[in-house]
């Protein structure tokens, strides 16, 4: 199935494989592109020909799921987003999936950009205990500087962050073709849990159905 912006788990994925072989760092600046600045929906307002780094921009993937900024770190970790997708490609070899395809890095296309609601808790589960996406899941609002002294206020968009006792992260995706999509997980007693909710009808359902 379609999984919109959930695409953004294999996309984080592949940027804290290439922090841990060292090939980045946390901060490393960016510079964002025209493209990478004008890529639609979800966005952290990113100023065209401005410096951000590493680590402002991964946390702006993983509070607001920021569309630019994911175009943004693909073309500065490999020149284009292309090739940074075949990386996303190489990753789902690697752990052994087998209903998965990427065919972007945002998940804002639907055609050949699917998984499968097993596949996706892996991928999760490949970056939920990594410690840069740990400290910034949990952000439910924050002002986002930018290098010119702008601020863009974040609000994260996976509500259990708030409203559900044990909810340790998540990311959620919405496209008309993938409806309204999450993946998240809970820990209480010990104990953690994986929901994956793929084609809700209504961003309320993802959310209730994530819960029960």
């Amino acid at each position: 199935l379609p999984i919109a912006s959930m695409t953004k788990l294999a996309t984080l994925s592949v940027i804290f494989d290439k922090l841990n072989s060292g090939a980045i760092s946390l901060t490393d600046t960016v510079s964002v592109s025209q493209n990478a600045a004008d890529t639609e929906g979800s966005s952290a307002f990113l100023d065209a020909g401005s410096k951000y780094t590493v680590e402002s921009l991964i946390k702006t993937i993983v509070v607001v799921s920021a569309n630019d900024s994911c175009v943004a770190m693909a073309e500065h970790i490999f020149g284009s987003e292309e090739l940074f997708v075949k990386q996303m490609n190489n990753l789902i070899s690697k752990l052994n999936l087998h209903n998965t395809h990427f065919s972007d890095c945002t998940g804002l296309s639907s055609e050949n950009n699917y998984s499968c609601a097993k596949d996706m808790a892996t991928i999760y589960q490949s970056i939920c205990n990594n410690q840069t996406y740990k400290k910034f899941s949990k952000i439910w609002m924050e002002d986002f500087v930018h290098p010119g002294g702008r601020i863009t206020g974040l609000v994260n968009t996976n509500k259990l962050i708030k409203t559900y006792d044990g909810c340790d992260s998540g990311k959620t995706g919405h496209t008309n073709a993938a409806k309204y999509c999450l993946t998240a997980s809970a820990s209480r007693g010990g104990t953690t849990l994986i929901s994956v909710i793929i084609g809700a009808e209504d961003s309320k359902s993802r959310f209730d159905q994530t819960k029960d």
